[in-house]
């Protein structure tokens, strides 16, 4: 990318969207073409390709997406294939019409079969049936996939995808209702913590196997990719590396330094039993994260920390 090139990044206030933003200022880039949600509804066509119209970017990283956790997923799933659907065929029908001369569609693990063999290969997409839980909001993003596919066949568009793991960092949800599985941790640990509350409930029976990539390593990932990829087949991004979540829930627990007892609701779903992404292709292509778990945890509660202050304040 030209260090002149106007860049839209969608999204651009949201935890990955902001990293994006973040990597690009400090490699010197700083012609960015930038809009709120308030100042631009991406489910409205009309508005997106007015947007694209007037500020003909060259650049595009669609990182702007409606998620949530297991329950917002099961809870809201109309919402979910609906907003996110419109999101991508706006966006990318948009960057097509005026010439965009490479867009980044972000993905997320979910797209994989529940039980695909491990770790998850590109070639297993639609290979078997989808976690129940969190399928409209998969299903979307395989729309997303196959939309960047499709464009890049029938007329050409440099349009690359990539699939990040389950992911943390600056900017994430803490709101119990709709959080992953991270930051809610460390919001109930916090809590409990300051209230000195004996004990703290964590979903599920902590068997499954989990993947996490710091927010910041993916950015740089997206950025490596789009100054060095060209390619068709969408790129698994992670760190190659799983823990369960007992013991994430443990680590979180050590790194908020809570003393209580830890109670498993099992009457929680679990979802996935194992979700860890082959990052082969990726490493193959000459990148690997560099933010381990519990340095990135300790990372992501100190700023926590730093915000409740302010909040209370």
């Amino acid at each position: 990318m030209e260090k002149n090139a106007k860049i839209y990044i969608a999204g651009h206030r949201g935890m990955v969207g902001s990293a994006i933003y973040r990597k690009l200022q400090q490699e010197g880039y700083n012609n960015f073409a930038l809009r709120t949600s308030k100042e631009l509804d991406l489910r409205d066509q009309v508005q997106v390709q007015a947007f694209f119209e007037e500020e003909r970017p060259d650049y595009v990283f669609l990182a702007a997406a409606k998620v949530g956790g297991i329950v917002a997923n099961n809870t809201y799933r109309a919402d979910f294939l609906y907003e996110n659907l419109m999101i991508q065929n706006n966006v990318i029908h948009s960057a097509h019409l005026t010439d965009v001369k490479k867009l980044m569609f972000l993905g997320s693990s979910c797209i994989y079969p529940k039980m695909a063999p491990q770790p998850l290969k590109e070639e297993y997409l639609l290979t078997g049936f989808l976690e129940p839980t969190n399928e409209p909001y998969a299903i979307a993003k395989i729309a997303g996939i196959k939309m960047c596919e499709s464009y890049r066949r029938q007329y050409g568009r440099n349009f690359i995808s990539v699939m990040p793991t389950n992911l943390y960092g600056p900017n994430d949800n803490y709101d119990l209702q709709n959080s992953h599985v991270l930051p809610a941790l460390i919001r109930k640990f916090h809590e409990a913590k300051v209230n000195g509350s004996p004990s703290v409930e964590v979903w599920g029976t902590g068997s499954p196997l989990r993947e996490f990539l710091h927010a910041d390593d993916l950015a740089e990932a997206c950025y490596f990719l789009m100054e060095n990829y060209d390619g068709e087949e969408f790129v698994n991004v992670g760190t190659g590396e799983d823990l369960s979540i007992k013991e994430l829930a443990e680590l979180v627990q050590k790194t908020v330094g809570y003393e209580g007892e830890l109670v498993w609701n099992t009457d929680k779903p679990d979802g996935t039993p194992r979700k860890l992404m082959d990052v082969s292709k990726l490493h193959g292509l000459g990148w690997r994260h560099t933010i381990e778990l519990p340095q990135g945890i300790q990372q992501v509660y100190e700023k926590f920390v730093e915000r409740e202050e302010i909040r209370v304040l």
